[in-house]
């Protein structure tokens, strides 16, 4: 057998060919671990229904995982009766794994319910489905239309992925985190530069990544074209996976494993970095962006929504209080998160320092509701993409995406700094 990477072993066990393994570019049939989808579920419904008649069912109903984090609450009538067919949908298909509005982002909410062990395929009608190769599963991204055809008959072709390996090697310097790695990356890689590829994550810097970082990372791959990003199975992950009751083995990539690309970044050097409008690859050294004054701050979504992301938000905030100039919107990424936030008391710190908190779902992220920006405003956000209209209007807008630090220190400031007060 040739040397296989991750991705290919993954595939090769969901499609059940460990044996022999597969080979790059070969077209395979897959069945998922779990599936999911979100507030698009309501128009994925309809085409299930058009593929199988009105009284089709779904082939498993523990497989299917549905999570509303997109308009939450729905800010019109028409996104409300989005939700309604979205609950009658569970409830005629005895649909298991269903979670409310505020439950959280579906990224967050299906591992932390323990849905996502390693070594397995999670497909997802979201493009940043890539967040769940921080466990070492294969988080795939597919469309509307084909989940539809997954939730019909429970499998799916996929073309195997070449694969792309990144070495992480060296400490991070003081004020500088998992977000200015993931940026730095892209600004080499660029936003088509991994198309349909695999990448994997090693390096001595992986060992130091805790799991919310590490989601950090393989969210934001999406954003460079990959299939998928993923971490090998090491100490950490198995740490993460004591609370649940997996079974599994480290599946590691073949020694002599092919890669079409190796990228080698020593992150002792890093600086904070920030992406510029309007793409994620315009990524610059904070101190290269001169005084750029901001309108809006984002820490939240499923890239930087998690209880570190705002705990360091808290610790920059902590007794102070944002630019009058400046709106500070804060999105935990689930309700355990903001639960355990408020019990720590790091949301009071945030609405103390001038905070809105909203309700743990997408929020402003896409641009549909929850703190959208104006024309000729500009923000600063924690999130994952930054295109014109991403946050609300397309006439004349700015946003720069950062890590959940540099965030706070620009809310504070009135303007994009990574400095402290």
């Amino acid at each position: 057998m040739v040397g296989q990477t991750l991705i290919q072993k993954i595939l090769a066990k969901a499609s059940g060919k460990e044996t022999e393994g597969v080979v790059e570019n070969e077209i395979v049939f897959v069945s998922p671990h779990r599936i999911l989808s979100h507030d698009n579920s309501a128009a994925i419904s309809k085409t299930f229904y058009k593929m199988v008649g009105p009284n089709g069912k779904i082939w498993d109903h523990e497989k299917i995982f549905i999570a509303l984090d997109h308009a939450v609450p729905p800010p019109d009538a028409v996104k409300a009766g989005n939700h309604t067919v979205i609950r009658k949908f569970v409830k005629d298909q005895g649909i298991k794994y269903f979670y409310e509005g505020g439950t959280g982002i579906c990224h967050e909410v299906l591992p932390a319910k323990g849905h996502v062990p390693p070594n397995v395929v999670i497909l997802g009608s979201d493009s940043h489905t890539t967040t769940h190769g921080a466990f070492g599963a294969a988080g795939i991204p597919i469309g509307r239309t084909e989940t539809a055809s997954v939730w019909a008959i429970g499998e799916t072709w996929l073309k195997v992925p070449e694969s792309i390996k990144i070495i992480l090697d060296g400490s991070l310097p003081k004020g500088v985190y998992a977000k200015d790695v993931i940026l730095e990356i892209i600004r080499q890689i660029t936003a088509a530069g991994a198309t349909y590829n695999s990448i994997e994550f090693y390096g001595s810097s992986v060992k130091k990544l805790s799991m919310s970082e590490r989601m950090t990372l393989s969210n934001l791959t999406a954003e460079m074209g990959a299939k998928a990003g993923i971490f090998p199975v090491d100490d950490v992950t198995d740490e993460w996976n004591k609370q649940f009751e997996f079974q599994y083995d480290r599946i590691t990539a073949d020694e002599d494993a092919k890669y079409i690309k190796t990228l080698e970044l020593e992150v002792s050097n890093l600086t904070p970095r920030i992406a510029k409008p309007h793409k994620v690859d315009n990524v610059v050294p904070i101190e290269e962006l001169g005084k750029t004054t901001i309108d809006v701050a984002l820490i939240g979504t499923c890239t930087n929504g998690r209880l570190d992301d705002l705990e360091i938000a808290a610790n920059i905030l902590k007794d102070k209080t944002i630019h009058p100039n400046v709106r500070l919107l804060v999105y935990p990424a689930s309700q355990e998160i903001l639960l355990q936030a408020t019990r720590e008391g790091i949301i009071e710190t945030l609405v103390a320092a001038g905070g809105q908190i909203g309700i743990p779902a997408c929020g402003p992220c896409l641009g549909a509701y929850g703190g959208c920006i104006a024309s000729g405003e500009k923000a600063i956000s924690s999130a994952n993409r930054n295109f014109k209209g991403r946050m609300g209007s397309k006439e004349d807008t700015g946003i720069y995406l950062a890590s959940p630090a540099t965030v706070a220190k620009s809310a504070l400031a009135g303007y994009i700094t990574a400095e402290e007060e």
